[in-house]
């Protein structure tokens, strides 16, 4: 118990420290900025990977599934890439909400800073269900398992629809129950106009990122369970990834149409996860065969997206 209650500490703490510290005053992130933090989250999120080699050795957790302390760290390793992996298609879908609610640069890290919040805590709930479904039914690992399979398969086919924040129902249900302000005045979610309370874009971009998130984790949290059912390693991973997604947003976002195969690359991850899954009660793949297959289709993504921007 007090290996979480030390992690959800320092994760609070983080979050407090970013924004009542570093971000207080709503200004545009530099690339330099965007680098710097983003160096840090993963680094954080990597080295998270060495507390947990002597966590699970020196038995300071419940280790229900008895893993060594080796094979714990492997699978926390590869948990945090899946998930790290997986965001490229919501740090995406998170541009293009920024631009269909036209919200400045100076004002993005904070809706995405409390979309993380929210996202974390949707996380617990979704984690914790998930397996607690995974100990007790032994067939829910070939529903995720399918699950992650068909998300795969329809990742490869291509869509021209253009996804339009504005059109969700989402932002229809919002503007029923409160008006909604067309300007962006300052880094407030609600403003007071002639006596009435209402909402600005800022929240209707913040409520449309927290339902897209909500539908990424149908995909990732099972992503990371078909790798472990251990509760901690796959909170600590998922939520590690998560609250670097922030800075490698500002890092990627005007990369991302650079990368045309990623979108291959996720779907093979997605893929390999859900086989994985499927065959985990008849077929044990090793965690360096997962960690290898999960770099060798992110590096051919990105080799490929590069060689034919240069053709």
């Amino acid at each position: 118990m007090i290996v979480w209650i030390l992690f959800i500490s320092a994760v609070a703490l983080l979050l407090i420290f970013d924004l009542g510290v570093l971000n207080r005053k709503a200004h545009a992130i530099s690339l330099k900025e965007a680098t710097t933090w983003s160096m840090f989250w993963i680094g954080l999120g990597l080295a998270f990977s060495i507390l947990v080699y002597f966590i699970y050795r020196n038995q300071w957790i419940e280790n229900p599934n008895d893993l060594t302390a080796w094979n714990a760290t492997l699978k926390y390793i590869t948990g945090y890439l899946v998930e790290m992996s997986l965001s490229m298609d919501n740090i995406f879908v998170i541009a293009v909400i920024f631009s269909s609610f036209a919200i400045p640069e100076k004002y993005q890290h904070r809706v995405l800073f409390w979309g993380i919040v929210g996202a974390i805590f949707f996380r617990i709930t979704a984690i914790y269900l998930g397996v607690a479904l995974l100990k007790k039914f032994i067939w829910i690992t070939y529903v995720f398992g399918g699950f992650l399979v068909i998300t795969a398969l329809r990742l490869l086919q291509s869509s021209k629809k253009v996804y339009e924040p504005k059109d969700s129902i989402v932002f229809r249900l919002v503007n029923k129950i409160i008006p909604v302000s067309h300007s962006i005045e300052s880094q407030k979610f609600f403003i007071r106009k002639d006596g009435i309370l209402m909402a600005t874009p800022l929240l209707l971009a913040l409520v449309v990122i927290e339902f897209t998130d909500v539908l990424f984790a149908l995909d990732s949290i099972p992503a990371v369970l078909a790798i472990t059912s251990d509760t901690f390693l796959v909170f600590s991973s998922n939520i590690l990834a998560v609250m670097g997604l922030r800075s490698i947003y500002f890092f990627l976002s005007h990369m991302v149409a650079r990368f045309k195969y990623l979108k291959y690359s996720l779907s093979a991850i997605l893929f390999f996860v859900g086989v994985k899954l499927i065959l985990s009660h008849h077929v044990e793949v090793p965690e360096w065969v997962s960690l290898a297959f999960i770099a060798v289709a992110l590096a051919m993504g990105v080799v490929f997206s590069l060689k034919r921007k240069e053709e």
